[in-house]
């Protein structure tokens, strides 16, 4: 059981804005007109296509093959038509595009076939391999594989279950909790035999009465020790490190992991999705959405994953002032640079914004020095020493600063009274120093590439000449030891210092051959003055050649400077 809370350092209180939505129960979103599915979940996640166009697909077929370790397979979110694979936007404040599997639905809802899955009689390999072909992830944003973060799971003691929602607006974990939490538990049971931790404790806000009761209830019927704790309703409370300092005081440093001390954590939805994936086999296909901000109608909606924004927004009704749309929260989320991105398993919320809701920043000021963000910073930092760092370019004084440990909770610009986007500033600092070493790695190998070139043109270079050096040699040999019968005997050509030298010589010593071979013909019927006279000139022939053969070498060396 706890005995006590603990404290995490910094921390803010902002408006919450949960009673907007949080008394809508979860509604099944409307089949959209089309769906666009990501085979790029996150930016871990990535899956092959395995479907064409005018292809048929029921709801939970595979339509993506896992790629690397860290990669999960994708699904049909209902039965259809495949119309289109190509690039799509993608949610994201860069509105990259991304390769997408879009989807024509036929209404039919047709489901693959599927049946529950046994993870004590399968073992705990199979299990982590049925996570991952089931396509499920963290849903508490990060969406870090959940069979890779369980596959660390040798010597965890305690599972923590994050339930607390810290970030304003978004109610979609607190329905869930209070309408489904027998399924989260069941889950959150088969994490633990997974990992093998002793205990289980969840963590949820104090401003969550309802789904605390809901979640109290379920345990009960759970075995072994649980725990359904609430804790105080602070603003990044909800980050893994923050709730487990909170529930356990354990400190986890950056770099490590709460694996390194025994403690694992893991999101509600993630854990509710791992009781769907084992209880009915089913793949993770959906998830529940907050649309809430200045809209007429604020709810939570089990959406498809896939669904395009702007067919979602229409059953929030927003209102005719709202100039942008947020996905996420107002703390960490981001500005939608297009409609018609798809829903993927991170989205948890959109937000309609408007100038009342969120006013637009106030301009930029120079650094007072107040000390405020220091105060704020839940990680411990100097945030306006890392700001003069990244805002100058000096990026490696920014990680000596510890600029990766900052978890871009907001909460240094949000006290700050000089309106500085400071998380803005480590975003830059943080994507440039990823692109130095990015670069770095591509020129480090583009340089080992170029000097295995070299070695590879060195290594033909000198087999090339030992070849040219054996066979000049060979053609010496046989000459030496050819028929004397036939001509003079020559002196043998000097070896070669080198094989183009030894080349020279052997062709000289060929065509030296080749000369006193020849034979004169027809001589029979000749007269004897005429046979006298041939024979003089074969004599003469025959001296001159013998001298020039012993004047070639010097002409060898000669054409050959050292």
């Amino acid at each position: 059981m706890i005995g006590r809370l603990f404290n995490f350092r910094g921390g803010i209180k902002p408006d919450a804005h949960k009673q907007e939505s949080a008394a809508s129960p979860i509604r099944p979103a409307p089949l959209p007109s089309r769906l666009v599915v990501p085979l790029r979940q996150s930016t871990r996640a990535t899956s092959r296509c395995l479907v064409q166009p005018g292809q048929r697909v029921l709801k939970g077929e595979r339509i993506g093959e896992p790629e690397g370790t860290l990669g999960t397979a994708v699904h049909a979110p209902t039965s259809g038509t495949v119309v289109e694979v190509g690039l799509h936007p993608m949610a994201h404040p860069s509105g990259l595009d991304t390769r997408c599997v879009v989807i024509e639905p036929d209404g039919e809802e047709r489901w693959i076939e599927h049946a529950p899955f046994d993870h004590r009689a399968a073992g705990r390999e199979r299990s982590l391999a049925h996570l991952r072909e089931c396509g499920v992830v963290g849903l508490g944003g990060a969406t870090f594989p959940s069979h890779v973060k369980l596959g660390r799971g040798s010597g965890i003691d305690t599972l923590i279950l994050n339930g607390a929602e810290c970030e304003p607006w978004i109610t979609c974990d607190d329905r869930l909790m209070r309408e489904r939490a027998p399924a989260i538990l069941a889950g959150a049971a088969i994490l633990r035999e997974l990992i093998g931790a002793r205990r289980l404790i969840i963590g949820i806000e104090d401003n969550k009465p309802e789904a605390l009761a809901a979640m109290r209830s379920a345990a009960a019927g759970i075995e072994g020790e649980v725990a359904v704790v609430a804790v105080p309703a602070l603003y990044p409370a909800g980050g893994e490190k923050q709730l487990i300092r909170v529930l356990t005081g354990i400190e986890i440093p950056y770099g490590k992991l709460g694996g390194d001390f025994g403690v694992q954590c893991f999101n509600v939805g993630t854990a509710h999705a791992v009781h769907r994936a084992f209880a009915c086999g089913e793949p993770l296909v959906s998830r529940v959405v907050t649309l809430t901000g200045n809209v007429a109608a604020a709810g939570n909606y089990e959406v498809l994953i896939g669904t395009p924004i702007d067919e979602l927004l229409p059953l929030a009704r927003p209102r005719s002032d709202t100039d942008r749309y947020l996905m996420g929260g107002p703390m960490m989320g981001f500005a939608l640079p297009r409609l018609d991105v798809p829903v993927a398993k991170a989205t948890n919320c959109v937000i309609s914004a408007s100038p009342a809701l969120f006013p637009p920043p106030q301009p930029e000021q120079a650094c007072i020095r107040c000390g405020e963000c220091a105060r704020a910073c839940p990680a411990e930092l100097q945030p306006f020493e890392l700001y003069w760092f990244s805002r100058a370019k000096n990026f490696g004084k920014a990680q000596e600063y510890h600029l990766f440990d900052c978890i871009e909770c907001g909460c240094c610009a949000y006290v700050c009274p000089a309106h500085i986007p400071l998380v803005d500033y480590y975003r830059f600092a943080k994507s440039e120093i990823w692109a130095r070493e990015r670069d770095k790695s591509a020129a480090d190998a583009a340089r080992e590439r170029f000097e295995f070139r070299n070695f590879r043109q060195d290594r033909e270079k000198e087999e090339k000449a030992a070849k040219l050096a054996a066979k000049a040699a060979e053609t010496r040999a046989k000459l030496a030891s050819g028929d004397d019968s036939k001509a003079e005997p020559t002196a043998p050509a000097p070896a070669a210092e080198d094989p183009k030298k030894a080349l020279i010589a052997a062709a000289l010593a060929r065509a030296q051959a080749q000369k006193q071979e020849v034979q004169p013909r027809n001589t029979d019927n000749l007269s004897q003055d005429t046979q006298a006279e041939i024979a003089d000139i074969e004599a003469r022939r025959r001296q001159q050649g013998t001298a020039h053969a012993a004047a070639s070498p010097a002409v060898a060396a000669d054409d050959n400077p050292q």
